[in-house]
């Protein structure tokens, strides 16, 4: 019998865009806050990839916030930069979720390190074992709870078991059943 208490983790997904001027400081640079929305970006497409939508969430009266951010910067991305902001669940509980991230500057032309290039949008699957493409800036997580309309804790697979056991069938599927 499986555990309640499990832990699955996924795949990188990905989103890609150009760095807006109003991102960037007086240097030239992305403002170090701005990582933070780009990492909302990318976890919010990736919920969206595996078939769920935050807003759906919410409307099932459930609430994910932040409870821990962290970051690392290796290198600034600038003004008008291809940027892909890769996004993977590290953990996936009934209590918590943890997300993963890269932010790396990627080409137009494909030689960032072949799949994985693209103007704007979705970025081709990775697998976990995969190495990112494009030069790596900033890494970094998040951590989050899951709560009712309260701000209550609750865990997920006794608040919406229905949505529980989506998620954990969407996570077992896209590694073909061995997550």
């Amino acid at each position: 019998m499986e555990s309640r208490n499990r832990v699955l983790s996924s795949r990188w997904y990905s989103t890609a865009f150009r760095v807006r001027y109003q991102e960037t400081d007086q240097m030239g640079v992305v403002y170090h806050a701005n990582y933070l929305s780009w990492f909302e970006s990318g976890r919010t497409e990736m919920f969206r990839e595996l078939g769920f939508a935050y807003r759906s969430l919410e409307n099932m009266g459930v609430l994910l916030p932040v409870t821990a951010a962290d970051l690392q910067f290796k290198s600034p991305a600038r003004y008008d930069d291809l940027i892909a902001v890769y996004a993977r669940l590290k953990v996936f509980s009934a209590l918590r979720v943890v997300y993963e991230y890269e932010v790396r500057r990627i080409e137009e032309d494909g030689e960032s390190g072949g799949e994985g290039s693209a103007e704007h949008g979705e970025l081709s699957p990775l697998t976990t074992a995969q190495t990112l493409p494009g030069e790596f800036l900033v890494s970094g997580s998040t951590s989050h709870v899951w709560l009712n309309k309260d701000w209550k804790p609750v865990r997920l697979d006794r608040a919406l078991p229905e949505l529980y056991q989506a998620i954990t069938g969407a996570l077992r599927e896209e590694e073909g059943g061995a997550v």
